[in-house]
This record gives structure tokens, C-alpha cells and sequence, in this order.
């Protein structure tokens, strides 16, 4: 019995003295070490992630129940909600406005040693500390914006910040990998969709293949998702939607809402860039300040002689059509909500501008099937590819657009309808601009950059 357990211990000892030679090889030392500040920021990504949607969601729903008793507020508090945000970025942040994707694309371009400063315009604390408090205080107003492309911009930020903050003599790891996985972690985080993150960072961000970090970037999802689950628990962005008993030709109407969500997706952001250019000649505060007022008023005035859903992210709306009995919606809603976005976006607060877009294409899904008198089943998936076909009108990334949406509602049966959407309002959407809008926004902030 003695022998047997000496032989055991020694064993043991051989297998750890394996263990430390083998971690006193250069490359599994390397290997190890480098993957360790993906995993610490993926941690903090899944936290930060976790509690900022909390108070997002709180604002918003705080926002939304004073308005329902006291109508009026709404020529009040918007406005003033409006210019705090937007000031706060303008005297703080510069770059912290707008959604955030366009900023990581443009950090994941410059991300060059001689870069530093322009990096740190771009991501940073200062980055993350206004994106939280602009969009809280944006949301609360009743702003057309979601969180989701905050908290990409904010994941990358803390992903190149752990990078900083690695001693010396610790391995060297490429800022535009941390900067690309933090992106992706900071979408599957947001969202719930790690496979969504992965092709986001393969079709949005690389614009190729990305074998060169494929383990850190799987590694650095997992962490960020498991963590958000954690805290969260388990759950999916618009739950389970019924889809079952299709009819046998609901590819055509499919075909119609991702031409008609995809045009409308692309002429959003065409708008939504004319007025950013309109915005850039404004030479004093007060033309700014006086923007925001009426664009603020002009919201109040739609949300309250018309409809209320015109305001806010929209994730209520969506979750609302597709299990609610009453799935059809009014012809104007999805004017109404791609206006909100149109005036939202460009007052220069930090705007997320995803999860409005999958608002959008939700009711013109929804308006569509009422128009057919659709079931309640097709009427979902319609509801579901104008999502996709309206984001992908605006970000021209047909893929991460429809395994995001599958994602969030786990109908794996629906990948085709969802594809056929998503391709439809990509080709569609070059009649409007042959560049999405990420790619134009990203332009003119490498321009900021390099006139400052």
C-alpha cells in the first residue's frame, strides 16, 4: 500500500517537473502568456457588459414610464437630455460620438506604433467612461439609439488598454488583434451571439481570414459570453419566436421585404451622412445646440400626436410584434422609427445605431405580412429577415447580419430565408451607396484624425 502510493507521489512529481520544462519552453511560455490579456479583458468585457445594460435598459424604462404619465414631459426632458449628452462628448470625448463601430474600424487601421495619440482619441477610459454616461443619458430622453455598438467600442477600448498596461517584458501582442477581438467579444457579449462575433470580426472588421488569431479571439468569446451569463444568466436577445408551419411560398415575400428593408436600410444612412456633412459647416455652439432642440421637438411632437413607439431602442417593439396576437403594424411606424434614427444619429452624442436598424427592419417585416394577411408564423419570419435586410442595407455585412438575428432566436430553420434576405438587401442597397455607412463614417474620422 506504502509502495503503491510513493509510486503515485513520484509520478506526480514526474509529471510536474514535465509540466514546468514544458512551461519553460519559449513558444507553449509565449503561447500561454499571450493568451492570458484576451482572457483578463474578455472578463472585464463580459462584466462591463453585463451591468451597462442594465442601466441602459433602467434609463430607458424609467425615461418611457415618465412620459407615459406626464406627456407633456416630452418637450421637456428630450432636449435637455439631448444636450447633456452631446456636450459631454464634444467637451470630453470627441470620438466617443455615434454608434462605435466606424471608430474600431478605424483604430484596427491606424493601429501602428507611430499611432499612439490617434489611437488613444479613438479608444481609451476617457473613450468608455463618456460612451457609458452620453448613451445613459441619451436613452433616458427618449433617443432613437441602442447600446450595442457602445459596448463594441467600449470592448475594444478595455481589449487595448489591457494591452498597455502589459509589463515590459511580457510577450508582444498586436494591438489590431486585441483591438479586432475585443469588437467581436464586445458583440457576442451585447448580443448573446458568439458566432455572430466571429463572422462579425471576419466580414466587418479583417475583411479576411483570421487564422493568424483564431484561438484568442474563440478563447476571448467564450469568456466574455460565459461571463455575461453568468451574471445574467443564460438567455436569448428576442427569445423563441413561433415559426412553425411555414407556407410554401414564403420566399417571395421574404424576396419583397429584404428589396424594400434593404433600400430603406441604405437610405437611412445616406441621410444620416448628409446631415453629419450639413453639421460639419456649423462654425458656433449654438447652431449645434439648436439642431438638437428642434430634432428633439420634432420627436416629441411624432411620439405625441402620433405614436410613442417612435422613440427609444426599440428591442421592446421587436420583442412585442413577434409574440404578441397583434403582429401588424400602421404603414407609417417604419417612417417613423427610420426617421427617429436619421435625427438621433448625427446630434453627436454616442448613438448606437444597430439595434434601431433591427427595429426598423422588424415593422417593415410586420406591415408587409399585414399587407399579405399573412399567418402568425410567416408574419415572424418576414418580421425577422426585414431585420436582417435593413442592417445589412446599412452595414453591407450579409452574413453577420443573418447568423446575429438566428442567433438571437435560435430558429436554425430559418437560415436560408434569413440569407436570402440578407443577400437581397446587399445588392439592392448599391443603388443607394456603393459603401455602407460604416465604411463612410470610418473615412471621415481617419480624416478628423489626420486634420487634428
Amino acid at each position: 500500500m506504502l509502495r503503491a502510493i510513493m509510486n503515485t507521489i513520484n509520478k506526480i512529481k514526474r509529471a510536474g517537473k514535465k509540466l514546468y520544462d514544458n512551461f519553460h519552453n519559449d513558444t507553449i511560455r509565449r503561447n500561454i502568456l499571450g493568451a492570458i490579456p484576451y482572457w483578463i479583458a474578455s472578463l472585464l468585457v463580459g462584466l462591463i457588459a453585463v451591468y451597462y445594460g442594465k442601466a441602459f435598459t433602467w434609463a430607458e424604462n424609467l425615461g418611457m414610464s415618465i412620459y407615459l404619465k406626464h406627456k407633456y414631459l416630452l418637450f421637456i426632458i428630450p432636449p435637455i437630455a439631448f444636450i447633456i449628452a452631446w456636450w459631454l462628448v464634444k467637451q470630453f470625448a470627441p470620438f466617443a460620438k455615434g454608434s462605435g463601430n466606424a471608430q474600431v474600424m478605424a483604430a484596427i487601421e491606424i493601429a501602428k506604433p507611430n499611432n499612439e495619440e490617434k489611437l488613444t482619441k479613438l479608444l481609451g477610459i476617457r473613450i468608455i467612461i463618456i460612451k457609458i454616461l452620453s448613451s445613459l443619458i441619451f436613452i433616458f430622453g427618449g433617443g432613437v439609439l441602442g447600446r450595442e455598438g457602445p459596448i463594441i467600442h467600449i470592448s475594444s477600448s478595455i481589449f487595448r488598454k489591457v494591452n498597455e498596461w502589459l509589463p515590459d517584458w511580457w510577450p508582444k501582442i498586436s494591438k489590431r488583434y486585441m483591438i479586432m477581438t475585443g469588437a467581436a467579444a464586445g458583440l457576442s457579449a451585447a448580443f448573446n451571439t458568439p458566432l455572430g462575433g466571429i463572422v462579425f470580426a471576419m466580414e466587418e472588421l479583417t475583411k479576411s481570414h483570421i487564422s493568424n488569431f483564431r484561438t484568442s479571439i474563440f478563447s476571448s468569446l467564450i469568456i466574455a459570453g460565459l461571463t455575461t451569463q453568468a451574471l445574467a444568466g443564460p438567455f436569448l436577445y428576442l427569445g423563441y419566436p413561433n415559426v412553425a408551419h411555414l407556407s410554401n411560398f414564403i420566399f417571395i415575400p421574404v424576396i419583397i421585404v429584404g428589396v424594400i428593408a434593404g433600400i430603406l436600410g441604405a437610405t437611412m444612412g445616406y441621410y444620416v451622412l448628409k446631415i453629419i456633412k450639413w453639421k460639419d459647416g456649423f462654425k458656433k455652439t449654438y447652431q449645434s445646440i439648436l439642431y438638437i432642440v428642434v430634432g428633439a421637438l420634432i420627436l416629441a411632437t411624432i411620439a405625441y400626436y402620433i405614436d410613442m413607439r417612435i422613440l427609444n431602442s426599440g428591442k421592446d417593439l421587436m420583442t412585442n410584434i413577434l409574440f404578441e396576437s397583434n403582429k401588424h403594424l400602421p404603414w407609417y411606424l417604419p417612417i417613423l422609427r427610420t426617421v427617429g434614427i436619421i435625427i438621433c444619429n448625427p446630434m453627436g452624442g454616442a448613438a448606437g445605431i444597430m439595434v434601431n436598424s433591427l427595429s426598423a427592419g422588424s415593422t417593415v417585416g410586420a406591415v408587409i405580412a399585414g399587407w399579405l394577411h399573412a399567418s402568425a408564423s410567416d408574419t415572424n419570419v418576414l418580421i425577422l429577415a426585414g431585420m436582417v435586410a435593413f442592417l445589412t442595407g446599412l452595414s453591407r455585412t450579409p452574413f453577420t447580419c443573418a447568423i446575429l438575428v438566428l442567433e438571437m432566436t435560435d430558429r436554425h430553420t430559418l437560415i436560408f430565408h434569413l440569407l436570402v434576405a440578407a443577400m437581397i438587401a446587399n445588392m439592392v442597397a448599391l443603388i443607394i451607396d456603393k459603401h455602407s455607412f460604416y465604411d463612410r463614417v470610418k473615412e471621415r474620422l481617419l480624416h478628423e484624425l489626420n486634420k487634428g
